[in-house]
């Protein structure tokens, strides 16, 4: 379903996933100008909306979702640099700087949160919903943003962009489980989430059964209908991640709405190679530690056996650099790496 032309700001351009055809402007493998680029909205139903932050410049790995109804809600920002193109498209939706009630994000790593700060801004009413692991760190950024850099290094500025501080007042925090009102008696229930972050939650909406999954059921490629794993430092757990993905089974969603990328109807499926990267990805970083590998020689190693599990995924060089990007072999890699150091020294 595409979207209606809005009369103002500027026609989005529309995206089918498995939904339809696509319709992108510019190419979807192709870089963009983040800060001109026409929002790509896509009409899930029941008043969701997917928006494509355009995330360093690319299309198709990075989601926002509008509720829109009687309590607009924002679900996940994107980072900073996206904050133009995510309200770009709010705007395209009809959603005021005075209309938007609420901001959740499902956690707080700068390509789910790092716009908060200037959405919020742009939208005086809204209240930013966070676990409470991570409101201190959407308060004061500092030490969030000095982990980032760790990861991330130079690429830091051209990737996010400067994650500003939400003051304090205009934050709402979730415990383990908790609801977001979305009028009209729609709510997001929410249920704590760990494995890929200590401050990560899933929302399920009472109307449709969509899931927002965050991270915690790793990355969704569209173009390939594969899975691939959200394990950077510092919080990767395998068991409490493993744990998070029978909670989201036990909520039996009737879709996945990927932040990393899109909505997915084959929920079983898409659980069950969620969980197979999961094991995968961790016995193939174990036989590296444990064989005396450095963390170098294990990152390349580890990139093998996944080129040989997921050739299709490989086959198209430039998707392959795109998702690296997001979610580099490297992250991923040296955040089981950690969680294995500090299993061992926990026994």
């Amino acid at each position: 379903m595409a979207l209606d032309k809005p009369t103002e700001p500027t026609e989005p351009t529309a995206r089918q996933h498995d939904l339809g055809t696509v319709d992108e402007q510019p190419g979807h493998n192709d870089p963009v100008d983040t800060a001109r680029a026409l929002p790509i909205i896509d009409d899930l139903g029941d008043d969701v909306f997917a928006i494509d932050t355009q995330m360093a410049g690319h299309t198709g790995i990075t989601s926002s979702y509008l509720i829109r109804g009687s309590r607009p809600c924002l679900i996940e920002t994107g980072t900073a640099l996206s904050a133009p193109v995510v309200t770009h498209a709010l705007a395209a939706l009809g959603i005021s700087p005075e209309d938007l009630a609420t901001i959740v994000v499902t956690h707080i790593h700068l390509d789910h949160a790092g716009g908060v700060g200037d959405i919020a801004e742009s939208f005086p009413n809204a209240q930013v919903v966070v676990h409470e692991r991570g409101a201190r760190h959407l308060a004061d950024p500092s030490k969030l943003v000095a982990s980032a850099q760790r990861v991330f290094g130079p690429d830091m500025d051209r990737l996010f962009g400067t994650l500003l501080p939400t003051p304090v007042e205009r934050l709402t925090t979730l415990g383990d489980k908790g609801f977001v009102d979305l009028g009209d008696g729609r709510r997001l229930d929410t249920f704590h989430n760990p494995g890929h972050a200590s401050h990560h939650v899933a929302l399920v909406d009472s109307q449709t059964g969509d899931l927002y999954t965050g991270d915690a059921a790793g990355v969704f490629v569209p173009d390939t209908q594969e899975v691939r794993p959200a394990t950077p430092p510092p919080d990767f757990d395998l068991h409490l991640a493993l744990d998070s993905l029978a909670k989201m089974r036990a909520a039996k969603p009737t879709r996945l709405l990927f932040s990393h990328f899109g909505a997915v109807t084959d929920v079983d499926r898409v659980f069950d190679d969620s969980e197979a990267e999961l094991h995968y990805w961790v016995e193939d970083v174990s036989e590296a530690y444990h064989s005396g590998m450095d963390l170098d020689h294990a990152v390349a190693m580890v990139k093998e056996k996944d080129r040989a599990r997921h050739p299709d995924f490989y086959d198209d060089a430039a998707r392959a650099a795109k998702f690296e990007e997001l979610s580099s072999t490297q992250a991923q890699v040296s955040g089981i790496w950690r969680w294995l150091e500090k299993s061992n020294t926990d026994s």
